[in-house]
């Protein structure tokens, strides 16, 4: 019984320190962008990463009951059944009531889980009253942005290297071009790749959809306040995955009408040589 006994203390020391990180880490780790030794969620951005987190908090509720269950049953056992109290022990095999608990308990604890699981899949899967539309593209390394909505322009996105940072750039995070958004505005995302599969992962803003090359897969974005919002290829998709990172940049919708006029203008596309005109030297045979 003294290594049950052993196994019974690690569980307690290992549900001590999940009770405190649950305590401790919303007042500590929050940031408006990911720092060192970070280690609770970004706050939330748009309401699908509200819900991923109220979703969180359900769970670490619910495991830490079922680990507290498990860890008392130890306990009991440790304590009812040690040699010194039990030297005869039970010859008892089987026990209808309990198989039988211990079968129907966890598919009900799953279903529970189920349940708001479901809910939140069929809510971040698409949005049917889109205010705008974005084609997100995948290359290898780099991101492709399309706003057929605003004049069907398009630009490309690559990190910046270390040797060019800024002061306020983040190292692998930063992009020379930024996915600009309105706030407060459901965005349809359509997103693809030109080579081989990437995904576009965006914690803060509750995004994760993978780039399949052939395929264009949706999902929806609703940026609820104005700041820039960070994420990356979380794809393994060659030897410079790590140099693929997002940058959102949301804005009032004011700043986004302006920044559209700049951008169409900036990012004119050039798809087809104009006419060549030929003056005319004499009359048509």
């Amino acid at each position: 019984m003294s290594g049950k006994c052993s196994t019974g203390w690690s569980v307690a020391a290992g549900l001590a320190l999940t009770v405190l990180w649950a305590v401790l880490a919303p007042h500590v780790a929050f940031a408006e962008s990911p720092h060192d030794w970070q280690m609770n969620f970004q706050p939330a951005a748009s309401p699908v990463a509200e819900r991923f987190h109220e979703f969180h908090h359900f769970l670490l509720i619910l495991i830490t009951l079922i680990s507290v269950f498990v860890l008392a049953l130890m306990l009991y056992v440790c304590v009812r059944f040690r040699a010194s109290a039990n030297p005869t022990p039970s010859q008892t095999t089987h026990n209808t009531v309990i198989e039988v608990l211990w079968t129907v308990v966890p598919v009900l604890i799953l279903v529970v889980m189920a349940v708001p699981s479901f809910k939140l899949l069929y809510y971040v899967d698409r949005t049917h009253d889109a205010d705008m539309t974005i084609k997100v593209t995948a290359h290898q390394w780099y991101w492709s942005y399309e706003y057929p909505d605003n004049g069907n322009f398009q630009f490309d996105a690559n990190h910046v290297a270390d040797a060019d940072l800024k002061a306020g750039q983040l190292r692998l995070l930063s992009t020379d071009n930024h996915l600009v958004l309105p706030i407060n505005t459901n965005v349809r995302v359509l997103v693809t790749s030109t080579d081989v599969m990437h995904s576009w992962f965006i914690p803060p803003v509750g995004v994760q959809i993978y780039a399949v090359p052939g395929r264009a897969n949706e999902t929806w974005v609703n940026v609820e306040r104005e700041g820039s919002f960070y994420g990356m290829c979380n794809q393994i998709c060659g030897v410079n995955h790590g140099y693929m990172p997002i940058e959102i940049e949301a804005v009032s919708k004011e700043k986004f009408k302006q920044w559209v006029a700049e951008a169409q203008k900036k990012f004119a596309r050039i798809d087809a040589e104009p006419p060549v005109q030929v003056a005319a030297t004499g009359a048509a045979q």
